[in-house]
């Protein structure tokens, strides 16, 4: 049991609140969107910088199938990748859990979690700190567009579990 734990609350997934970590991936009258194919259909376009040209990378194009934690979620580790963005578009109908720190030098006290609809993806710019989605409701698909390419392009840092996302 863990004494100094710290409870953090989800709080809404928009544009202006994540910026700092990268793009909010959502169809939205608010993005650049026009009518096209004879107008039967709405492009909501170029949504995501994908960044992942370092060291000769190229994009890969996965689909990442993830299990709901029990709840209340211990954050126990934190991810980045630093040769590359990488996106998260869910395919499902399920909200789920983004958990993010600024790039650079990990510091845990900087973890803030947002709560994103099944309608809304995620791409992290070039190192920003995360977690792997966080699934929530049931079993959950996501589209995850990232970097295939020469270097290690994942840095992994364990935590003790003390920061306790609280029940959404």
């Amino acid at each position: 049991m863990l004494d100094n734990v710290q409870y953090i609350t989800p709080k809404p997934l928009t544009n202006e609140a994540f910026s700092a970590y990268g793009d909010v991936i959502q169809a939205s009258n608010d993005t650049n969107n026009f009518t096209i194919n004879n107008g039967f259909t709405h492009r909501f376009h170029d949504l995501a910088n994908i960044d992942v040209n370092d060291d000769n990378g190229r994009a890969l194009l996965n689909i990442f199938r993830s299990t709901p934690l029990e709840q209340p979620i211990a954050i126990k580790m934190m991810e980045r990748h630093p040769k590359g963005s990488q996106a998260f578009i869910p395919l499902g109908n399920n909200p789920y859990l983004v958990v993010v720190a600024p790039a650079g030098e990990f510091n845990s006290k900087n973890i803030e979690v947002f709560i994103a609809n099944s309608d809304q993806g995620v791409n992290y710019h070039k190192g920003t700190w995360h977690h792997f989605c966080l699934a929530l409701v049931s079993v959950s698909d996501f589209l995850v567009i990232d970097r295939g390419g020469e270097g290690d392009n994942c840095d992994v840092v364990d935590l003790d579990g003390s920061l306790v996302i609280t029940t959404v």
